[in-house]
């Protein structure tokens, strides 16, 4: 449980980080709520896909870490598919930083999924 809450946290505090200094460098409101939307979805995404992979982790790592990514790519896709254009949002900053923080948060995972 104490590797599952570090990870969320720091899965917050990257994607909080990269949101704030993305929303700093590029103004614009339009951008800064897609990259936020896009924030939260990751924040709440990761764990899932972190959970999964400690669940399934003993008994095989790399179908562990396979579909943990597949989830991730699920919701990357449906997101550019379906979510963007009903919540309105720009296309190419919710698509560009929600991959981004997936892929950030995703490189920290195996530091918490050490046993």
């Amino acid at each position: 449980m104490k590797k599952f809450v570090g990870f969320v946290l720091v899965t917050i505090a990257v994607c909080c980080g990269g949101a704030w200094g993305i929303t700093l460098a590029v103004p614009g409101q339009d951008i800064s709520r897609a990259v936020w939307t896009s924030a939260v979805i990751v924040m709440i995404v990761q764990p899932l896909a972190f959970q999964l992979a400690r669940m399934m982790g003993p008994q095989n790592v790399i179908a562990a870490w396979g579909l943990g990514s597949m989830l991730r790519g699920i919701v990357l896709i449906v997101f550019g598919f379906f979510g963007v254009k009903a919540m309105g949002l720009s296309m190419e900053p919710a698509l560009l930083s929600m991959a981004g923080f997936f892929f950030v948060s995703t490189v920290i995972e195996p530091v918490f999924l050490k046993p």
